[in-house]
């Protein structure tokens, strides 16, 4: 018998993230994970070209420390293709994230585990029974533990409790959400019934060749013959292009989602899981091979993964989960803007008018089905030169339940409605929601109490005093996590939830102005290279930097630089700048005005 403080059920992104943070806060920590690697999708499932949380603002947390982590371990740097402002390769991943695991003391990790049965007492979890290591050295193994963190892709430790939990679509009649199908719609479109989450998908890795793409490329063979036609064939592949020519491939039109038969992702029976992986794996492969070959070899399959099938991922990509009935739900509702014009979705407040936020959510809703795109209530906006997510909160209450008191969920198995999870399943909101919950689990030890008893304020306070990851907690656009005053205007955004559009003009509780982000102030990139030339405004709402050798579009990550970039007065004249050149983008990231 093993007896630890804390039990993590691993395998996702926040599973490990929960793992961490629970041991670095004095913790006594186990992370069991179903796979040899532990990172979920910004690693084992080789999802390594994240979306949202790309402005400085957001870059908070563990998935802030993650990110420079890649800045600094990655040669070529992370500006690698045109779906994200990031790109790194699966195992730069893993490894960090491993030698984070193995500097732990308080932290114990065991992989290639089966999640056998779980045992309960009055209403909490006692114990965990596993088998673990390969077929011919297995061995079984309990674990006790006060609290338990469910930090799978799919709610694995949710699954095995008796309480009811939500998967799938739910009516528009129960929450008012305005992208949600109506009751009638539900029990009578067949498609409901055939696509009951969002496709899922299993990422393969091809190798882009020095020649670059053919002048004239043919189209890919059936059932791939329309995934090319709404950008091109180099396009859709640069799409998630990573460094060294490495290409992700996790292409929705008409790619390589696996729509069918997915009510076998949470079968109880192995064989039928067992099948669904095969299918997944096997249509990747054959998508991979379509692009091969319409490419003239331009792509061929990459190496990334260990075993004998490198180009192949070691588990899918689940865009949903089971996912708790929490004390509070996050619904499409709570995403949205509050009003016409707004950029944040509402501040969750408790019986007292405290925010109960733990966590900033960013990414512009995405759901994957089949067929034409689902219509979704809109929650994005031009920002620095192109379109970002507007941002919203996660209340600790979505992490939590009074029916199993002792458990957290970590991943994208949290309180959250189907429609609303289109926003809330991506890598940087999972690593911090993941964050949130191994902090939470550590003060219920510390504290001798229940997750549903730890005050929410303490549990703020310390993840925006967290020595390693501060964390943010309340979407404050102008404050770069880089600033000296980042933390300061959270504060501040707590104690005034009301007026949290003016945090960072004016400090309520002193009256006192705080000192804004400078056009020259963020850190150096490496990559960075100083030009000189003018900036000017496009027809689209974007912008341009123009000198007499090139042209470039230009974005910037940067809030005082975005405030710049929109100003009426701005200079019309030569400035010089320090960019980051993105040629898959393409754009510069602009990073430093200087004069």
């Amino acid at each position: 018998m093993i007896r630890k403080d804390v039990l993590v059920w691993g395998g996702g992104t926040g599973g490990v993230a929960a793992a961490l943070q629970a041991a670095r806060s004095g913790a006594s920590t186990m992370l069991l994970t179903p796979g040899p690697w532990l990172g979920g999708m910004v690693s084992a499932a080789g999802v390594c070209a994240p979306d949202g949380h790309e402005l400085s603002c957001w870059q908070t947390g563990m998935w802030g420390a993650f990110l420079r982590e890649l800045h600094c371990s990655e040669p070529s740097g992370l500006d690698q293709n045109w779906v994200s402002c990031f790109g790194y390769r699966p195992q730069q991943a893993e490894d960090i994230l491993q030698r984070w695991v193995h500097n732990e003391p308080l932290l114990q990790w065991c992989g290639d585990c089966e999640l056998r049965n779980l045992s309960q007492r009055d209403g909490l979890i006692q114990r965990l029974e596993v088998q673990q290591g390969p077929a011919s050295q297995q061995q079984r193994l309990f674990v006790e533990a006060d609290i338990f963190i469910d930090g799978s892709d799919l709610g694995d430790l949710l699954a095995l409790t008796d309480v009811p939990y939500r998967w799938g679509w739910e009516a528009k009649e129960q929450w008012d959400e305005p992208s949600a199908p109506t009751q009638h719609r539900l029990i009578n479109e067949a498609f409901f019934k055939h696509q009951p989450v969002q496709s899922p998908t299993w990422v393969v890795m091809g190798q882009l060749k020095q020649s670059g793409p053919p002048s004239k490329p043919l189209l890919p063979s059936q059932p791939f013959e329309y995934s090319t036609a709404a950008f091109g064939l180099e396009r859709t592949i640069t799409y998630g292009r990573l460094p060294g020519g490495l290409v992700m491939l996790n292409w929705p039109l008409h790619g390589n989602d696996w729509h069918h038969g997915l009510h076998r992702a949470v079968s109880s029976d192995p064989l039928d899981r067992t099948e669904l992986a095969n299918e997944m794996k096997a249509h990747s492969a054959s998508f991979l091979s379509a692009l091969q070959e319409c490419s003239d070899g331009w792509i061929t399959p990459g190496k990334a993964f260990p075993g004998a099938n490198p180009s192949v991922a070691l588990m899918p990509y689940w865009r949903e989960s089971r996912r708790l009935i929490g004390t509070t739900t996050v619904t499409e509702n709570e995403l949205l803007p509050v009003s016409a014009g707004a950029r944040r979705g509402s501040i969750p407040l408790d019986d007292d008018g405290q925010c109960t936020s733990i966590a900033v959510g960013t990414y512009a809703n995405d759901h994957h089905y089949p067929g034409e795109d689902w219509p979704l209530a809109s929650k994005s906006c031009r920002w620095g030169g192109r379109w970002t997510g507007t941002p919203f909160c996660i209340p600790y209450g979505a992490l939590v339940s009074e029916t199993v008191p002792n458990l957290l969920m970590a991943d994208k198995g949290f309180s959250v409605s189907h429609m609303a999870n289109g926003a809330t399943r991506l890598q940087p909101l999972i690593l911090n929601i993941g964050q949130a919950a191994g902090l939470a689990a550590a003060l219920s030890v510390h504290r001798s109490c229940l997750p549903t008893e730890v005050p929410v304020s303490v549990l703020q306070t310390h993840l925006l005093h967290d020595p390693t990851a501060p964390a943010a907690v309340l979407p404050l656009w102008q404050w770069p996590a880089w600033h000296p005053h980042w933390r300061t205007a959270q504060e501040q955004g707590l104690a005034a939830p009301e007026q949290v559009d003016a945090m960072g003009l004016l400090a309520p509780s002193r009256s006192v102005h705080l000192d804004q982000p400078g056009l020259n102030e963020a850190h150096i990139d490496r990559h960075e290279e100083f030009l000189k030339g003018r900036v000017s405004s496009t027809a689209d709402g974007g912008f341009q930097f123009s000198s007499d050798d090139e042209h470039w579009p230009l974005i910037t990550l940067e809030p005082a630089i975005n405030a710049w970039l929109h100003q009426q007065d701005r200079p019309t004249g030569m400035v010089r700048v320090r960019v980051v050149r993105n040629p898959w983008g393409p754009w510069l990231r602009l990073i430093g005005v200087i004069d």
